[in-house]
């Protein structure tokens, strides 16, 4: 049986005081939660103090972005190697934010993808359609389209190492989200995608769903039989919304 993941997502969020307030709330509050794993990622510039914050916890600690680079010259850019010094144990890749405001392309994200794994991170790979594509009835394609670019790059295996999260962009901080069975079609689609590649990494990888996720539908959402967690935005930025979220996986 899968475990379900809990990752938060703090995008452009955050100073010394309100992350050391929130991981104090987490930390506490995580009592008893033995079942549902838990993460979180910071900005760049509070990885180190959120490492110090998490040391000796459960709580695995993210980047939102890795550079496809090993290092050179690529101002403003973020290693693997740099991460993995710093403790992190997720990188987050593909988010539709990076695909929509940064023109990130499905190779690009697969590059990042391989350079997560090539330094022993565990990406998370985002997938997921917009509203356009999805009243174009078009959702498959685009999500089949985004896993194929990483497929292609480093086989269907490695997705083992990884972590899918499939996010309709449509419902990220709108306050809209997919219904719990909107979600699992698409997660159940993904999973058979695989299963026709590969039986044994479909059964094995966590699909997290992401689109404003909160404490009070999490848990009808994790019910689903493929939906095995979350990838959460805007409730990772209050404690108690973040530990209803990880109650509800636990």
């Amino acid at each position: 049986m899968r475990q379900k993941l809990v990752a938060g997502n703090w995008k452009l969020n955050g100073s010394k005081a309100s992350i050391e307030s929130l991981m104090g709330g987490i930390l506490a509050g995580l009592e008893g939660m033995d079942n549902v794993a838990v993460a979180v990622c910071p900005p760049y510039v509070y990885i180190p103090m959120t490492q110090a914050l998490v040391v000796g916890s459960r709580i695995g600690l993210g980047s939102q972005d890795i550079a496809d680079q090993d290092a050179g010259a690529f101002t403003g850019e973020v290693s693997g190697a740099m991460l993995k010094e710093f403790g992190c144990d997720y990188a987050i890749v593909g988010h539709s934010e990076r695909r929509a405001i940064y023109g990130e392309q499905d190779a690009d994200t697969a590059r990042k993808f391989a350079a997560a794994r090539k330094y022993g991170l565990k990406p998370i790979l985002c997938v997921g359609e917009t509203l356009e594509e999805r009243e174009a009835g078009i959702t498959e394609a685009v999500v089949a389209r985004q896993l194929d670019a990483v497929i292609a790059l480093e086989g269907v295996e490695a997705l083992t190492d990884g972590v899918i999260a499939y996010e309709p962009v449509w419902a990220i901080g709108t306050g809209k989200t997919a219904s719990p069975q909107q979600a699992q079609d698409v997660h159940a689609f993904i999973r058979g995608k695989l299963a026709t590649l590969n039986a044994a990494v479909a059964a094995k990888v966590q699909i997290l769903y992401g689109g404003s996720v909160k404490g009070a539908n999490a848990a009808e959402l994790f019910a689903m039989p493929d939906i095995d967690g979350g990838l959460i935005g805007g409730a990772s930025l209050d404690a108690n919304e973040f530990l209803a979220i990880c109650k509800a996986g636990n």
